[in-house]
């Protein structure tokens, strides 16, 4: 009788998460961006997904546009909801510290000084969006990298509701991007303009960024 081979799963995953890192990586010190496909490991985005759906509606707010005191909603460019993600959920935590060895990778690898991170639930109903924009501006803010994720399972290309990533502002075509379960889009915050395309159907993702420390001996970054 021949024994079975035991064999060693978290080998596996650290493989898995290492090939994928260092893909990102790869991309993001060639072109700025990476898009990886179906790509969040399954256990993550699977209780990320089912904590999502068991939120509240309640628990949401309507999205703004700009930060601190001049965070303001603006329907027009805007019009989704969100929550901030915290370490209070299992899920949340499980998101956090994935997102934590990335930042660690990242960091190590390209040098990014990545110093935080920040990110929420987006839930986008039936027709909603979010117009062209930055994530941040050459100069002006601290987001340095953004990361995109979707909870979106079977994601038709009739429903919608697309990522567009443009290489930059004279560029009218963009790469779309389909919000399908578990794909990763991963780009550097003041290089890409972007924009969510109006879906036919309920759209659920997480957004998030990486922040540099522009602390100071008069301000603390990021503020309390």
């Amino acid at each position: 009788m021949v024994a079975l081979k035991q064999i060693d799963l978290s080998a596996n995953e650290n493989f898995d998460q290492d090939s994928l890192f260092t893909r990102i990586a790869n991309d993001l010190q060639v072109q700025g961006f990476s898009i990886q496909e179906c790509a969040l490991p399954s256990r993550i985005a699977e209780a990320l997904s089912a904590y999502q759906l068991s939120l509240n509606s309640h628990t949401y707010q309507p999205a703004g546009v700009g930060r601190g005191s001049d965070l303001n909603q603006n329907e027009v460019v805007r019009n989704n909801a969100i929550r901030w993600i915290t370490a209070d959920s299992p899920a949340g935590q499980l998101w956090l510290d994935w997102a934590a060895q990335l930042q660690s990778f990242l960091n190590h690898r390209l040098f990014l000084g990545l110093f935080s991170f920040e990110s929420h639930f987006a839930h986008y109903a039936p027709g909603q969006f979010y117009k062209r924009h930055y994530d941040a501006f050459k100069g002006q803010a601290n987001r340095r990298l953004s990361i995109v994720t979707y909870f979106n399972p079977q994601w038709q290309n009739e429903y919608g509701g697309e990522l567009v990533l443009y290489k930059h502002d004279d560029d009218h075509v963009g790469i779309k991007v389909l919000p399908q379960f578990g794909t990763l889009v991963v780009f550097l915050s003041d290089e890409f303009p972007h924009e969510v395309l109006p879906a036919s159907r309920d759209r659920y993702s997480i957004a998030g960024w990486y922040r540099v420390n522009t602390s100071t001996h008069c301000t603390i970054d990021p503020p309390d």
